[in-house]
């Protein structure tokens, strides 16, 4: 490299070491890129690329930007999926000889960030290793900001990337032979997920456990439950070994690893998630008109992060959701409550996230006074709480520490608005260091003695415009304008010269000058130690301050699904092990906000394993259909996190998973068709599902032609009825009108539709749900609807008459339920066994009919009974 600069070899030789990075390169007050990072940089950022002498006739590519405003341009380059390298120089320019020693301290990647220009409040910002074999899949994950840290393993791929899913991590650590793995990199490349290749070695089970028992200081990973989770063991290590290739501080907030199943909590797959619209909606991908928007009423960044993941992790064990009900059902009861609790909860900032980044050492003194604040609401919120009976508030006051000790440290040494940097003094109280104090005094009284020597000099000189100022060029210095210079004396050195007169110096006043600035340099060193002093103490009690952000995340969770349960009218939940879910008056939670105001038709549902475990919904599009059986699905969500859901009466038995499948949504930009989308997520649910399963099918086979499709859905139907090892309970919402004769083949088989009401050539959605099949499809009404001309409108009534006049019952009829071969234990039906069937119910239902005993108008409601049958 002889033929470049000194400063420019530098560059080169750090740039090896980070050949993946944006290396970020300090000279000076400036960050500086060169070669292709500059050209990558400039164009992410949209800063001026220019160039800059790199040695023998060589310009070199740069751009740069000032240090103090780089975080807000790192943000930039981590949301485009780059990695930057912060470059520092590590010695004093004015005392370094030669090139100033200069080295990488850090690298943010999307994973690691810790700066909360970098991260969302309410979201966190997941990294997660990955560790597959055929045997088994491990996974671990880390919040690097909070010191959130599980591993787990998984059976399947169809489970891991469920996981995945619900976790939405940036960025994912792989060994370099998982490179070429499809499945990873379509998940990475769909859901914005950076890939970081590693080692394999860094994931074998020797080498992590070495890794994680250095890093914890025990000799066996046996004491935190994982020591037979060998690949997520793996997983785990490779996690800690890049957070300190990355130059993420002690890690001293990672204070343990902890084991989870995703057993524990109800599955939802990745299509659900879309679908449901849980934490953003499929159209726009915001927040706004999802159902954390309708829950999230939480005060702080913890409690709403906490309320994302209990949306994400729906629990199975009826006494833990009941644990939690009970502690919404306590904050519901008492409004005055609900307001001190929300008032204190306005005043606290993101403990977690602080700990973070007291402990990685990004932290300023404003930090420790938010953190002094925080604390400081805690007596106040265990005040508020003492009188509560339910044991999850209980619980969670035990773990509200006060750090006293702490927070007397901080109000003790640390100004109560200190300066936004470490090193311009001003930081720590007076009375705290007699030495500092000395210090100050010094300064003060240096500021007197100039003021004093500057009157002197106008009296001795006789010049009454004479002033004595400082800058950091040149120190003190008198100022004597142009016409008053031949008043100058001769002990008056010359300094500088400017365009209204001259600038210069005394012995004296370079004498107090050195004085003053000693002084000064001294008082922004022993702050700068005394900070590191208070901060060290504040890192040994930083597993206190976790628990105490745990507890308070939780106390917002449950105080925020109060708030809601009062403001919405919603109602608490029965929850069991059972089969039923009953629904009286339920509302669809995010439609009923979106038309606050406008009245939302309530609806009753009511699904089990024996007379109702499937419910075909027939009615015309835009009647209500799919928001109705989504609303259940989501109910059933919010029962299982412990919330209370919009409904008048609600038994929940308990599920373990949901499934959806609706929409062929963007999975047609992988290059399936929508008819293959359809039935590779029907395959998902007719293979993973349970009898404690909710499924949710919203017009299964219409990506193919009619007599397919309702073929397709008839057995699906069928399937899910009949296999003691599927019976999910299950809403089926369909066009097909021919599914609605399975009602009279499977006793657990129910038909409801849309009501509508016709008004002359009109027709209005009532939106309630109603026992029975529709009796039209009212397809035309709605093309009318959305504005076709009024001649296809009228083509599409002739054409539709012609077909209803046709006889369907010949050969061209499909023949929903024949089987050909063998036959089951379940017989199927063709469609004159249909026919016959529903003529027997008929004749049995007549028989039951004690004609001696109805009255006129029970007679004629039977007669109309029959004639539906028939």
């Amino acid at each position: 490299m002889s033929e470049f600069t000194p400063m420019m070899s530098q560059y080169l030789n750090i740039k090896k070491e980070k050949p993946n990075t944006i290396l970020f390169f300090r000279l000076g007050d400036f960050y500086e890129m060169f070669f292709e990072d500059a050209k990558v940089a400039s164009q992410i950022l949209n800063i001026t690329l220019t160039a800059r002498e790199g040695g023998k006739n060589k310009k070199v590519p740069m751009c740069g930007l000032p240090y103090h405003a780089a975080e807000s341009y790192i943000a930039k380059l981590i949301k485009a999926g780059k990695k930057v390298a912060i470059c520092e120089q590590v010695e004093d320019p004015k005392t370094a000889k030669g090139l100033v020693k200069r080295e990488v301290v850090r690298t943010i990647t999307p994973g690691t960030v810790l700066s909360p220009a970098l991260l969302e409040d309410k979201v966190n910002n997941y990294l997660v290793a990955i560790n597959k074999d055929k045997a088994s899949i491990g996974l671990a994950f880390v919040e690097s900001s909070t010191g959130e840290f599980m591993v787990s393993e998984f059976s399947s791929e169809a489970k891991l990337f469920a996981e995945l899913m619900r976790l939405g991590p940036k960025e994912c650590l792989i060994p370099e032979s998982l490179r070429d793995d499809p499945a990873i990199s379509v998940f990475a490349r769909d859901n914005q997920m950076s890939i970081t290749l590693q080692d394999d070695w860094t994931f074998s089970l020797d080498t992590a456990q070495s890794t994680l028992c250095g890093f914890f200081g025990t000799i066996t990973m046996d004491g935190f439950g994982c020591g037979n989770l060998t690949h997520g063991i793996g997983a785990a290590g490779a996690i800690i070994r890049y957070l300190k290739e990355t130059g993420q501080s002690s890690l001293s907030h990672i204070t343990r690893v902890t084991p989870y199943s995703s057993e524990e909590f109800m599955s939802i797959d990745p299509a659900s998630w879309r679908n449901l619209e849980l934490t953003k909606t499929i159209r726009s991908g915001e927040k706004t008109g999802s159902l954390i928007w309708v829950l999230d009423q939480t005060g702080t960044a913890m409690g709403g992060r906490l309320l994302r993941s209990w949306i994400q992790q729906p629990l199975l064990n009826e006494m833990e959701i009941i644990y939690r009900q009970d502690g919404v059902e306590e904050f519901r009861q008492s409004s005055s409550l609900r307001e001190k609790i929300t008032t204190c909860l306005k005043s606290i900032h993101d403990l977690a996230r602080l700990a973070g980044r007291i402990d990685a050492g990004l932290a300023n003194a404003r930090d420790i006074i938010a953190l002094k604040e925080s604390l400081l609401i805690v007596p106040s919120i265990k005040t508020a709480l003492a009188t509560c009976k339910s044991n999850s508030i209980k619980d969670t006051i035990r773990d509200l520490d006060e750090l006293r000790d702490i927070v007397e440290l901080i109000d003790k040494a640390i100004h109560d608005t200190p300066p936004l940097s470490l090193r311009e003094g001003g930081i720590i109280k007076s009375g705290y260091n007699q030495d500092l104090d000395k210090l100050h005094e010094i300064t003060r009284d240096a500021k007197g003695w100039i003021l004093r020597l500057q009157q002197e000099e106008i009296k001795r000189t006789g010049i009454g415009s004479l002033k004595i100022s400082y800058n950091k060029v040149f120190g003190y210095y008198i100022e004597i304008t142009k016409a008053n210079l031949h008043l100058v004396p001769q002990d008056y050195i010359r300094k500088q010269t400017i365009a209204n007169g001259e600038r210069f110096i005394t012995p004296q006043l370079k004498e107090k000058e050195v004085q003053i600035l000693s002084a000064s340099e001294r008082i922004t060193g022993i702050e700068y130690e005394i900070f590191l002093m208070v901060r060290a103490e504040i890192i040994s009690k930083i597993d206190r301050i976790q628990q105490v952000s745990r507890a308070i995340a939780i106390l917002d969770v449950l105080v925020s699904m109060a708030k809601v349960a009062v403001e919405n009218d919603y109602t608490r939940p029965v929850i069991n092990d059972g089969d039923t879910i009953l629904l009286k008056d339920a509302r669809h939670p995010v439609v009923e906000k979106v038309l606050a105001g406008e009245g939302f038709v309530p609806n009753d549902t009511l699904l089990d394993q024996s007379n109702n475990q499937i419910l075909i919904i027939t009615g015309p599009n835009m009647a209500g259909k799919s928001t109705y059986i989504r609303q259940v699905a989501l109910i059933v969500l919010m029962a299982q996190i412990g919330s209370f859901v919009p409904a008048k009466k609600a038994e929940i038995g308990v599920v373990d998973q949901i499934f959806t499948r609706v929409g062929a949504s963007d999975e047609l930009m992988k290059g399936q068709s929508t008819f293959m989308v359809e039935m590779i997520e029907t395959a998902n649910i007719l293979n993973n599902s349970t009898p404690k399963s909710l499924v949710i099918l919203d017009e299964i086979g219409r990506g193919t032609s009619t007599f397919d499709g309702v073929s397709i859905a008839w057995a699906v139907a069928e399937y899910i009825h009949n296999h003691s090892s599927v019976k999910a309970r299950t809403l089926f919402a369909t066009h097909y009108h021919e599914l609605t004769e399975l009602e009279v083949v499977f006793k657990g088989i129910k038909n409801y539709n849309i009501a509508v009401k016709e008004w002359g050539d009109k027709i209005i959605f009532l939106r309630k749900i109603i026992p029975g099949g529709a009796d039209k499809s009212y397809g035309i009404h709605v093309a009318k609807l959305a504005g076709l001309p009024k001649e296809v409108i009228l083509r599409a009534t002739e054409i539709l008459d012609n077909l209803e006049m046709e006889s369907i019952a010949g050969d061209g009829k499909p023949k929903l339920a024949k089987v050909k071969g063998k036959k089951e234990k379940h017989v199927q039906l063709d469609i004159f066994d249909l026919a016959q069937a529903i003529n027997d119910k008929a004749i049995e239902a007549l028989k039951q009919i004690d004609v001696n005993n109805l009255t006129p108008i029970e007679a004629l409601n039977k007669l109309y009974e029959l004639k539906k049958m028939v």
